[in-house]
Order: C-alpha cells, then structure tokens, then sequence
C-alpha cells in the first residue's frame, strides 16, 4: 500500500474515499478475485496512480467482501469504476476499458493546470474587463488545449464582446467533445439569435412596432436583437406576440425562435423562472 493506492472496506470507505476525495480525486475500483477482467484493469489503474504521482488516489473495493458498498454504488458488474469529487461520485465506467480511454477518464477527473488563469479571467470580466478577460482565458487555453471548459468560456466571452465569428469557429473546434453537451447546445442558440440580431437599431424596430403593431417581421427582429442584448424578458414578449397574433407566421418563426431562447437558457439556473413562466404563456397561447 502507498498514499497513491490502498485497498478500501465499508470500515474506512468514508474516511479514504469520501473524506479524501475533499483534497483529491479519489478513483474506487470494484473488484473480485475471481473476476478475470479485473486482473487486466487492476494493475493498469496501480501502474497509473503511480505515474500520476498522487494527483489521484486509488481505492480498491473488494466487492464480494465489501457487499454493503457494492449495493450502496449500484454496482451490477465488475470491474466498476467509480470516481468522486468533493464528497461524491462524479463519473463512473464499468468493464475493463483499453488504457487510452482509462487515461482520458482520468484526465477528466484532475484540474487543468490553467485553472489559476481561468479563474483569473472570469474575475477579470466580472470586474468588466472584458478584453482583458478574453487574453487570460485565451492563455489558459494554450496553457491547457486538452481543457473543454476554457474554451466553452472563451466562447462566451467572444459572445459578449459582439466577435461571432471566432466564437463560431471555437465552438466548432470544441463542440464534439464537450462533454457539456447543454451548455453547447445553449452557445449554439446563443450565436443564432446574436446574428440574427446583429446591426438592428432596436428604436427604429420600436418605432416602426408603435406605428403598426401587426409588423410582425419587426417584431421578430427586435426579438433577435433583444436577445442578443441580453434582455430576455423583452424578447420573450415580442415573440409570444407574435405567436398569439398568427401562429403559422414565417413557418412558426415566433413559436420556434422561443424554443431556440428555451433551449439556450436552460442551462442557466438563474434563467430557470422566466423560462418556466413563457413555457406557461407558449403553451396557453398555442393551446
């Protein structure tokens, strides 16, 4: 046993695996004797707690003698790998997996090396240095290209700085490999609404919505152009108006440009009541 790699029963399963996976991640893996896979997957995740060098830790469950944690964890076949962060399982795989995919799902577990600079570029746009923020993420991700997050990041803040096109074309280098497929996918509608919404002067639209308010055409534009503002709630307004005035309009633009809004800020809790509320609205109206 080392400080890397240890066996583990329902005795000290808290101690070793929860209360140290606080300061570390902590890989548990379910094993039997009998279990001819587990003789291959075993000693390739002792051989790689060891060469990682304690940026993780390995815990052995024997599962026939430790039956309790098995039926804790769900474990239903063996070998089962099963990770935690913080107090709890995070991400988990089962079968002896080739040594590639077993590195890849360690790597997911460890913090990127340019962590320290990602926070310091989010610290940097909450203060409202915006270009400032976009050079350090920009850094942390020749730092750390393997790090999926820092460029969801960077794309966000592209968004934000009105550059569509290179947040276009980072989104595309990343999407297929995210693993945050919502947040993705929330970019992606993002960006949609944002061209759509790109050199509209928003007090002509108003104007031109004042004087005929059946313009529905501008009504959809001011929509897009709201959105891309990040005024929510207007844009949420004109497109209801849109659907309770013609709801086939435009091939149902209004219905489905609020299902492009629904989707992209399903992914931000903050956004959680205003969606619930026009899902309401969507529904009473189409119904």
């Amino acid at each position: 046993m080392n400080d890397s790699s240890y066996d583990v029963s329902v005795a000290d399963f808290d101690e070793k695996v929860l209360a140290a996976s606080r300061n570390t991640p902590v890989i548990v893996d379910f094993w039997a004797p009998w279990c001819q896979p587990c003789t291959i997957l075993k000693p390739l995740l002792e051989k790689l707690a060891a060469e990682y060098g304690g940026k993780f830790i390995l815990a052995k469950v024997n599962s026939d003698e430790n039956q309790e944690l098995s039926a804790r964890y769900g474990v239903r076949g063996i070998p089962a790998v099963k990770a935690f962060i913080g107090g709890e399982m995070v991400d988990e795989f089962t079968g002896a997996l080739p040594e590639g995919q077993v590195r890849e799902f360690i790597q997911r577990l460890i913090p990127s090396p340019a962590e320290p600079l990602r926070q310091q570029a989010l610290a940097a746009r909450t203060e409202g240095d915006l270009s400032g923020a976009r050079k350090l993420m920009a850094e942390a991700i020749n730092l750390d290209p393997t790090n999926d997050i820092s460029y969801l990041d960077f794309v966000d803040m592209s968004l934000e700085a009105g550059a569509l096109e290179e947040a276009t074309q980072i989104l595309d280098i990343v999407a297929e490999r995210a693993r945050d497929s919502a947040r993705v996918e929330s970019l992606r509608a993002r960006l949609q609404l944002a061209s759509a919404g790109s050199g509209v002067d928003v007090a002509e639209l108003q104007a031109k919505i004042a004087a005929d308010p059946a313009a529905l055409d501008a009504r959809l534009q001011l929509a897009n152009a709201l959105a891309a503002n990040g005024d929510y709630r207007g844009a949420f307004e004109q497109l209801i108006e849109i659907v309770r005035r013609d709801r086939t309009w435009n091939e149902e633009a209004g219905r489905k440009t609020m299902l492009t809004l629904f989707s992209m800020l399903g992914a931000q809790p903050q956004f959680d009541d205003l969606v619930r509320e026009f899902r309401v609205a969507l529904s009473r109206t189409l119904n």
